[in-house]
C-alpha cells in the first residue's frame, strides 16, 4: 500500500501535554494548563444546564444542518442563515476550505508563524505554499498581496494571529482587500474575536456583503469555552457557502455542541465577564515583562509570547515540573519564546512568581 507522498514529511498535530500525564510522570497534585488558549472560567452554566437535559437524546444523530442554532447564531450576527457553515471546530472549516479549493498545482498564501492547520491541510490536498515571515510580529500584507499569482486560490489572515496576538487593523485590511484579486478566497480567522478590545479591529461582517471572495472563521472553543465539543463556523455570501457544503462531512457537529453553543450564545454576560478578566490578565503579563526588561507582542487573544532570551525548552520544563503546561516557542517558529495563556488572576499570579524565580 502507499499512501500520498505528500503525507511522508506531515506530522500529526500535538496537542500540549495532558494533565494526567503530568502528574504521574512528575508526581503532582496541582496541575494548571496554560498551553492551548482554553478558557479558564469554563463555560456558560445556561451551556451546562443545555447539555444535561440532551442527555436522554444521545443514540439520535445530530441534526446535520444545525437548524436551531444556525437560526439563532444568523439573528445575533445579523446574517442570513445560508451565510453560515458550521464544522467540528473551526478547524474543520480550514479543511473544508482546502478540500474545495487547493490540489496539485495551485497555491495558498500565509503567514509564518501562524495557525499551522492552513499549511498543513494544504500539504495533504497537494498545493504550493507560500509563507510570507511576520514582520515584528504582524501580517505582511504587501509581501502577501506580491506572492498572489493565477494559481493562488486562498490567503490566510489570522487576526489576532497565532501564535503572537497582533492583529490586522481596519485601515489595513480594507486596503488590502481592494487589491486582492477577485479569483483569490480571503479568509479572516477570527478565532480570538470576543477577546479583542482594540478600537480599530475591524468590523468583518460588512465585507461579506461587498466582496465575494471573504470569508470569516470563527469558533466556540475558546471565549465560550466548548472546546470539548468542538462547534466553529464560516461566514461568507450564500453562493461561497453553497459552493463548498458538499465538501462538509453528514452530521459534522454533533448534538450536544449544537446545543451548548445555541445557549451559550444566549449568555453574552459570560463573554463579557471573561473577556474583562482576560484584559487584567494580560496587564499582570505585561507589567512582569516590562519588569523584567523581556519583550512581548500586545495581544488581542486569550494568551502572549514572552521572548525569556534562552532556550523556549528550558523554560517550558522548568515550568512542567513545577505543574505549569505552557507551549514552547519551539513548536511556534520562536525558539526563545512561551506562549502562555492567561488563566485566573491566582493562576496568573502563581506562574509568574516562578518565572520570577527562574530568570533571578
Amino acid at each position: 500500500m502507499q499512501i500520498k507522498d505528500q503525507l511522508t514529511n506531515l506530522k500529526p498535530y500535538q496537542p500540549g501535554k495532558p494533565i494526567e500525564e503530568v502528574k504521574k510522570e512528575y508526581n503532582l497534585t496541582h496541575i494548571v494548563k496554560l498551553a492551548s488558549n482554553e478558557n479558564p472560567y469554563g463555560s456558560s452554566e445556561r451551556a451546562k444546564k443545555a447539555i444535561q437535559d440532551e442527555l436522554n437524546q444521545l443514540a439520535m444523530y445530530p441534526d446535520g444542518y444545525s437548524a436551531l442554532l444556525r437560526e439563532t447564531l444568523a439573528r445575533f450576527l445579523n446574517v442570513e442563515e445560508n451565510e453560515i457553515i458550521f464544522g467540528n471546530g473551526s478547524d474543520e472549516i480550514v479543511q473544508i476550505i482546502c478540500r474545495a479549493f487547493l490540489k496539485k498545482g495551485t497555491n495558498t498564501v500565509m503567514a509564518t508563524p501562524t495557525f499551522p492547520q492552513y499549511r498543513h491541510n494544504a500539504i495533504i490536498e497537494g498545493a504550493d505554499i507560500k509563507e510570507i515571515p511576520l514582520v515584528d510580529g504582524d501580517h505582511d500584507l504587501d509581501s502577501m498581496l506580491a506572492a498572489i499569482d493565477e494559481q493562488t486560490k486562498v490567503i490566510w489572515l489570522c487576526s489576532p494571529n497565532n501564535p503572537t496576538g497582533t492583529y490586522i487593523n481596519e485601515q489595513s485590511l480594507h486596503a488590502f482587500m481592494k487589491k486582492v484579486p477577485k479569483h483569490v478566497l480571503v479568509i479572516l480567522d477570527e478565532a480570538y474575536y470576543e477577546y479583542v478590545t482594540a478600537s480599530d479591529f475591524p468590523e468583518t461582517l460588512p465585507l461579506i456583503k461587498e466582496y465575494n471572495n471573504v470569508m470569516i472563521l470563527r469558533t466556540f472553543s475558546k471565549a465560550y469555552g466548548l472546546a470539548a465539543l468542538r462547534v466553529g463556523y464560516g461566514i461568507a455570501n450564500r453562493e461561497l457557502i453553497k459552493s463548498i457544503e458538499p465538501a462538509r462531512e453528514p452530521f459534522n457537529t454533533n448534538r450536544l455542541g449544537q446545543t451548548a453553543a445555541l445557549h451559550a450564545l444566549g449568555d453574552q454576560e459570560f463573554i463579557k465577564q471573561c473577556a474583562e478578566k482576560n484584559k487584567q490578565g494580560l496587564e499582570q503579563f505585561y507589567h512582569f515583562s516590562k519588569e523584567h526588561g523581556l519583550s512581548y507582542y500586545p495581544s488581542e487573544g486569550n494568551f502572549i509570547l514572552i521572548d525569556f532570551n534562552r532556550d523556549a525548552d528550558e523554560v517550558f520544563q522548568a515550568l512542567l515540573e513545577k505543574g505549569y503546561i505552557v507551549r514552547s516557542g519551539n513548536a511556534l517558529g520562536f525558539p526563545t519564546s512561551i506562549r502562555i495563556t492567561i488563566g485566573t488572576k491566582e493562576q496568573n499570579e502563581e506562574i509568574l512568581q516562578i518565572l520570577t524565580e527562574l530568570i533571578s
